[in-house]
């Protein structure tokens, strides 16, 4: 029999939530890795070698095994999803 957390995580409000941070998120890296980058003529970007290699470690990486610095980074992005479902909760 699911919980009323299981019931909660099911609703719209829980769903918007979520999305909305999620959207937060993809929007804060993606002016990141465009600050990184170098701009070409043609408009497009283009990723300095390090930090393709840096991120691509980063894939191929289990959570458990991410240095600690990554693993609080996770945790901060983590905490946003937590707030912003306690948020939705209380309205709901």
């Amino acid at each position: 029999m699911p919980d009323s957390t299981d019931q909660f995580l099911q609703t719209a409000a829980a769903l918007e939530a979520i999305a909305a941070v999620e959207h937060e998120r993809w929007a804060h890296w993606q002016e990141y890795l465009h600050s990184q980058c170098e701009q070409l003529d043609d408009g497009s970007l283009r990723i300095p070698a390090h930090l393709v290699a840096r991120w691509k470690d980063q894939t191929t990486t289990a959570y458990v095994d991410l240095t600690e610095d990554e693993r609080d980074s996770d945790r901060e992005q983590a905490r946003e999803y937590v707030s912003a479902l306690r948020r939705a909760n209380a309205l709901g």
